[in-house]
């Protein structure tokens, strides 16, 4: 799951219908400058020129200082040629829409960029990005991205039909029913995986640790995830799960932190396991409450520029004994929880190294509903590891195999209540 901000759009969206502007919202898919005229009704009839086509027409040639490649001007003849010749030639003349064609550019742009956690989403995909930052969705509760150009679980969610099924992180997906996924980026990936409820999907495997590749076939279901789930627990160690950092966590881990107040327990268990990550904002909230002041994390641009992202001065579970689980699905703002923690020498981290997702998105709404989400800067721990590069080592790395699973143990966890109740 990207770790990502919202950026409101509301000051820099001009409806203005100019052929110049619109040149340059197709080229830059208004990046810098949030430009966008909203195209015609989806059922629009493929052979009848489209409010886009008739703007965009009379475009013609870009400015040489406006955008330059390779210091050749760009001409958007090209991109009409390719439009007519779609139209006109294509076996199926009647299946061809002036929208489709339009949003396929768009996504096409996104793609050329070669991260595959840029995208841009039409209408309809941005809908179900949104369901599932609210929390609920339909699907196999999966987190997927890329490690070697592979498609990898990051992390079933818990509880998840997924999770049900046997998936495991670190389990790379070769097929969607049957499709090959060498070359599919992860939005085309997360459309096929994701679908209506009592559906069933195929994903053919493969499991490292097993040396073997396999199908399991998943029932897709309503997903409702509350990402965090915390309980004093017998022996007085209290657990605080945190499943993502959606946009109900920071609300559930406050409550935790109080219950942590009267309690005043031994020490806490913070399990990060198979989190894949969420808004950045809140992983920083949460991370303060150990730390009373210092980095968090830091923020480096393309340009070499760097930000710091602070503590807020929180600190209320600093007294704690902690110890922080991960494993190979947690990405994002697990990343940086852990560590944050890690580096200020607050928490001992137990488990597998992480998964190495440490890129950050901004994700940008326009008017007509479609978004995108664009990869702007990498993220540092505090002491300056790469996360992206290098993912988290733990201090006591402890493995949690397929036969432990099976067998219903949990080594890693018990290497915390060990550390715990030793301390």
């Amino acid at each position: 799951m990207e770790l990502f901000q919202k950026k409101d759009n509301s000051k820099s969206i001009r409806r203005r219908i100019s052929s110049f502007i619109f040149v340059l919202v197709l080229m830059l898919i208004a990046f810098s400058l949030g430009l966008y005229i909203s195209g015609t009704d989806n059922e629009q009839d493929a052979d009848q020129p489209s409010l886009l086509s008739s703007i965009m027409r009379t475009s013609g040639s870009l400015d040489r200082d406006k955008i330059t490649d390779n210091k050749k001007n760009i001409d958007l003849e090209l991109y009409w040629d390719l439009w007519d010749t779609l139209k006109e030639e294509y076996v199926d003349k009647g299946g061809v829409n002036d929208n489709d064609l339009f949003y396929g550019s768009l996504k096409g742009m996104a793609e050329s960029l070669d991260d595959p956690y840029t995208i841009f989403m039409d209408p309809e995909d941005s809908q179900e990005f949104e369901e599932g930052l609210s929390g609920t969705f339909q699907g196999i509760g999966c987190e997927v991205g890329m490690r070697d150009d592979i498609l990898t679980v990051i992390a079933p969610l818990d509880g998840s039909p997924a999770e049900k099924a046997g998936l495991m992180p670190g389990d790379k997906i070769m097929a969607v029913d049957g499709e090959p996924t060498i070359n599919m980026n992860i939005d085309e990936a997360v459309k096929k995986i994701r679908g209506e409820k009592g559906t069933i999907v195929k994903l053919t495997i493969y499991r490292e640790s097993a040396d073997e590749t396999k199908e399991i076939e998943i029932t897709r279901d309503e997903i409702y995830i509350k990402s965090l789930h915390y309980e004093l627990r017998d022996d007085d160690i209290f657990l605080i799960e945190i499943n993502s950092f959606n946009e109900d966590t920071l609300e559930l881990f406050n409550q935790a932190a109080f219950e942590i107040g009267k309690a005043d327990p031994d020490g806490i268990i913070l399990d990060l396991r198979s989190n894949p990550g969420g808004f950045l904002d809140t992983s920083v909230e949460i991370a303060s409450e150990w730390i009373e002041e210092g980095v968090v994390v830091k923020e480096i641009f393309s340009s070499g520029k760097t930000d710091e992202y602070k503590a807020r001065g929180n600190a209320t579970l600093k007294a704690y004994p902690t110890v922080v689980l991960v494993n190979g699905g947690s990405a994002s703002a697990s990343e940086i929880v852990a560590g944050a923690l890690q580096d200020h020498d607050l928490a001992e981290i137990v488990g597998e190294k992480t998964f190495g997702k440490g890129s950050v998105q901004v994700w940008k709404g326009f008017p007509d509903g479609s978004s995108v989400k664009i990869t702007t800067a990498k993220w540092l721990t505090p002491s300056g590891t790469s996360i992206n590069d290098e993912g988290i080592t733990p201090d006591q790395e402890v493995e949690y195999r397929l036969e432990d699973f099976e067998a219903g143990i949990d080594p890693q966890f018990d290497k915390a209540l060990e550390i715990l109740k030793n301390n």
